[in-house]
């Protein structure tokens, strides 16, 4: 939208200046959340290198300290996981509750390490103290999940359900035609690869026929003639193409011939050409 413009006369001239747009007030319900937010990702980064301090320590009893802090990493990061993968899903409550529940069971696993790091190392008090931070942090993250999701009613619910059905059949759809594509480009280029030589490398084109005049004439054939025989002066006149070799031997030979005993004659006879 362009700006207004407002006259200003100064000293007998008018010029004409832009309006200033009015600001909007401040939205302190969306500065609040995004405070909310920082907050609960400084708790969360905080109870990761937590957990990953105790139950690393936990497990460089038994290994080395490399692999024990690596793999204390994933007790925190698997409820982390799950978390985001239930955030994707807050509009649909059955989506959501699968990553939910697995968000539990790792957070679950998560306290059970940071408290038996804390017994070996403390007492019992250190021990709840240490499990109860994962605790927190996640429940932190839940209710400001919680805070933004939008519950659908069943209506919208069984719309949504549909419409992403019909979504996720066209993307399928989509990935068999890419396969599709690729399988004939893949066809096409083995084709190319064994494309016979040009006509000019080759010599006269084996799909012409054998009555063209720019073809040599084949010597005349003498009644009754074998099988072999025409393979041969068929071969001997340059025709090369099986179908044209199946026609001339059919015309001079035998009627009958099978595709096959004409392509094994055929084979034969380049055999003995090499």
């Amino acid at each position: 939208m362009p700006p207004a413009y407002r006259p200003i006369t100064r000293n007998g001239r008018t010029h004409y200046v832009p309006i200033p747009a009015p600001h909007p007030p401040r939205d302190w319900d969306h500065d609040v959340l995004t405070a909310v937010t920082a907050a609960t990702t400084l708790l969360v980064t905080v109870s990761v290198v937590w957990s990953t301090a105790s139950i690393g320590d936990l497990l460089h009893r038994v290994t080395v300290p490399a692999l024990a802090y690596g793999a204390a990493t994933a007790f925190d990061l698997t409820w982390i996981i799950a978390m985001a993968l239930e955030w994707r899903a807050r509009y649909d409550e059955t989506r959501a509750r699968g990553p939910r529940t697995a968000g539990h069971v790792a957070l679950a696993a998560a306290m059970a390490g940071v408290g038996i790091h804390g017994w070996l190392a403390g007492d019992w008090a250190t021990a709840v103290v240490g499990a109860t931070i994962s605790a927190l942090a996640k429940g932190s993250w839940t209710l400001v999940m919680r805070h933004q999701a939008v519950a659908l009613d069943a209506d919208t619910a069984a719309w949504l359900h549909a419409e992403r059905a019909a979504r996720g059949a066209a993307r399928a759809l989509a990935a068999e035609e890419r396969v599709d594509a690729r399988s004939a480009a893949q066809l096409q280029a083995i084709r190319t690869s064994l494309a016979l030589p040009s006509p000019e490398e080759s010599g006269p084109d084996p799909e012409e026929s054998a009555d063209s005049p720019d073809r040599p004439e084949p010597e005349p054939a003498v009644p009754p003639m074998t099988i072999t025989d025409a393979v041969r002066t068929a071969v001997d006149s340059g025709i090369t193409d099986p179908d044209a070799v199946l026609r001339y031997v059919r015309q001079r030979s035998d009627a009958n011939a099978s595709p096959e005993t004409v392509g094994r004659y055929l084979r034969a006879r380049r055999r003995e050409a090499l």
